[in-house]
């Protein structure tokens, strides 16, 4: 069993939902990325993902598109990303670590030994913003052959069959954008995701996380009601950028200021 299943089928014996945040690797260095991480996890995280940076992250808004700027003029590059992983995986061999990004650097990097590179670095799963379905073909061998999750977006517009398509080729979890447009944007209708998220349930047995709009413990709280998992990321991403000069025992204890709240509301 993956990390991934494992984590989610632990979750649910104990009645609880995944704590999903989201950071983008090499911000605001690439030298404070694992400390952040192993906070993450100290303050309630069940799943990482981890942003690799790129020069043109058409579904992120202001604030992430800067911390991949940042990320970018310190050095970060996709191997740098994965020797922060192998780093990470010094200390933890549990967390689940799934790397979000765009297609652009892998096909760089090339498929085969992208996927290599990241199963021998300890990543669980892999989101590719604009991979569509009907372009995976070539990346899904590989990342079967390396046991990498592929997760997909889903969004309020995607049709019914479409959806359905989607979720027979992703792994580990689905991911469920809750508002149109791009990340750090437009306040969540908990109500309307409810909605969307009971007709995947319908489709699809794999765990929905939800992300997009998700910024105080409160919402936190409503969202895990109706699905699998909560996926924090602009709020955190803002925050280590407001105190990106304050040195990371700052970033570290601001950032636990956000997440534990969120993991203590979930659990109550």
């Amino acid at each position: 069993m993956s990390r991934i299943n494992q984590c989610f089928s632990n979750l649910k014996a104990n009645n609880k939902k995944a704590l999903i945040p989201f950071v983008t690797a090499g911000d605001p260095s690439p030298d404070h990325t694992v400390e952040i991480m192993h906070s993450l996890v100290k303050s309630g995280a069940d799943v990482i993902e981890l942003g690799m940076p790129f020069s043109d992250p058409m579904a992120d808004g202001p604030v992430i598109q800067l911390a991949s700027e940042r990320s970018l003029a310190a050095g970060t590059s996709i191997k740098k990303v994965l020797d922060i992983i192998t780093e990470f995986r010094t200390q933890d061999i549990t967390t689940p670590i799934v790397l979000m990004g765009y297609l652009n650097p892998i096909e760089f990097f090339g498929y085969k030994a992208f996927s290599e590179a990241a199963k021998q670095a300890g990543v669980d799963g892999v989101l590719l913003v604009d991979l569509t379905p009907e372009e995976a073909t070539d990346v899904v061998q590989y990342f079967k052959e390396n046991e990498l999750d592929l997760i997909y977006l889903l969004s309020p517009t995607t049709t019914p069959d479409r959806a359905k398509k989607i979720c027979q080729l992703a792994s580990g979890y689905v991911y469920y954008v809750s508002v149109k447009g791009v990340t750090g944007t437009a306040s969540l209708d908990v109500a309307s995701v409810k909605e969307h998220v009971d007709s995947l349930k319908e489709i699809t047995d794999l765990p929905i996380g939800v992300g997009f709009g998700i910024r105080d413990a409160e919402t936190a709280k409503q969202v895990s009601q109706c699905s699998d998992g909560v996926i924090v990321g602009s709020i955190l991403v803002n925050c280590i950028a407001e105190h990106q000069d304050a040195g990371n025992n700052k970033i570290c204890e601001a950032l636990g200021e956000i997440l534990l709240p969120m993991r203590q509301a979930m659990d109550a």
